[in-house]
């Protein structure tokens, strides 16, 4: 018999976020992710994918993973620190560090495993950490993962950053300080300051970190935010995906070589977690084979996140102040926000709602992920039913 505690608990909580609009329902999909996709038998138009340039269902990337699975089978079959490490994680990670302008990178299981794995190998309690407050989940648990101190910063705020990390600096109560920052940031599109962190963090001797899962393969001709503003040589830690632009599953950490020596000795989730798939690894070195060698993809995701962002100011709708292809369109009271996400689902456009606590209270929005793989018929469509649905609500 289960516990009753537990069941008053779940039923109390799970009724209140339904009746706040924050109760989250997952729809499996009948088809691939690509930019059509299929769900209870109907087509939709598909603008809540990571998959930034289609290279989850590429032809290249499929007969490369089936070829590795004939080869080296289905499973590492254990952690790589025991006999889990194939020669394809290798390649792998030789290519990554070539990608991002390192001298050397390691391959997680997924990007929230880089989170959880760097920050605690190096930071601990006598450290602290300086955080840009609208950082991704898997920053903030990393953080609180290496109980260090953290000290939020304001929002790309870089005064507020120097006058923290000055603070923490002339306290002389950490041995390390660190400042952390996603790239591009997920829910609202905007970049990191980086050539301003960087040069606070030289003055003051910061330990600098960005995790570049959104600007991997969309920034800096592919290779992400640090490419883009020319900093590769001065940010410690690079965190990358290999599950969004690069259309697979994983996630990695690029840097100097001892860096990468000593997340392989004291990085938890590399110890005690079996690597990556044979199949997987194969179809990570093909896209970052075909992202080193053309900019086809970023160029065709580029000019259709332009055409929509700009169709949907056209509108009258609020997308924020987004410099990436990651579109919102900013509703804000929660319920209002679910059920703006239902009519166009209604209508054939999958865009989800993103509600709390994934961004603030009243800041519901709906996130738009054009991708290189729409045309623009389909982007046409989309905006037609944006159109429709704004009206009937009120939005517009």
């Amino acid at each position: 018999m289960s516990s009753r505690v537990l069941s008053e608990f779940l039923t109390t909580n799970l009724e209140d976020l339904k009746s706040k609009g924050l109760y989250n329902v997952i729809d499996p999909l009948e088809s691939p992710n690509g930019p059509l996709i299929k769900i209870a038998g109907k087509e939709f138009i598909n603008l809540s994918s990571n998959n930034y340039l289609g290279l989850a269902t590429d032809r290249r990337l499929k007969e490369a993973a089936k070829a590795a699975i004939e080869e080296f089978g289905v499973g590492a079959g254990a952690v790589r620190t025991i006999n889990g490490t194939l020669k394809l994680h290798l390649q792998l990670e030789e290519k990554l560090a070539a990608f991002k302008h390192t001298e050397a990178a390691i391959a997680y299981q997924s990007g929230f495993n880089c989170n959880m794995a760097a920050i605690s190998a190096v930071m601990d309690k006598e450290d602290a950490i300086l955080s840009d407050e609208l950082n991704h989940a898997s920053i903030i648990d990393g953080c609180r993962l290496s109980r260090a101190k953290i000290i939020p910063f304001k929002h790309l705020d870089m005064s507020d950053l120097q006058r923290k990390a000055q603070e923490a600096k002339q306290s002389g109560n950490y041995n390390k300080l660190m400042v952390i920052t996603d790239g591009v940031f997920s829910m609202d599109g905007d970049i990191a300051k980086l050539p301003d962190m960087v040069e606070i963090a030289e003055k003051l001797d910061l330990i600098t970190y960005v995790d570049d899962a959104h600007g991997s393969g969309v920034l800096g001709n592919g290779a992400g935010t640090v490419k883009h503003f020319g900093l590769s040589d001065k940010i410690d830690f690079q965190i990358g995906t290999l599950s969004k632009a690069l259309g697979v599953v994983g996630g990695y950490v690029a840097g100097r070589k001892e860096l990468i020596d000593w997340l392989k000795v004291r990085s938890r989730p590399f110890l005690f977690s079996t690597a990556l798939t044979p199949a997987d690894t194969a179809a990570c070195l093909t896209a970052v084979d075909i992202l080193m060698n053309s900019t086809e993809l970023q160029e065709r995701l580029w000019a259709n996140g332009n055409y929509l962002k700009q169709g949907l100011k056209a509108l009258g709708f609020n997308i924020g102040s987004s410099q990436t292809p990651i579109t919102p369109c900013i509703i804000g009271e929660e319920k209002q926000t679910q059920k703006f996400s239902q009519r166009l689902y209604e209508e054939g456009v999958y865009a989800k709602a993103i509600v709390f606590p994934t961004v603030p209270k009243g800041t519901g929005r709906v996130r738009n992920m054009p991708t290189a793989a729409h045309t623009r018929e389909m982007l046409d469509q989309a905006l037609s039913v944006y159109a429709k649905v704004g009206r009937e609500l009120g939005i517009l």
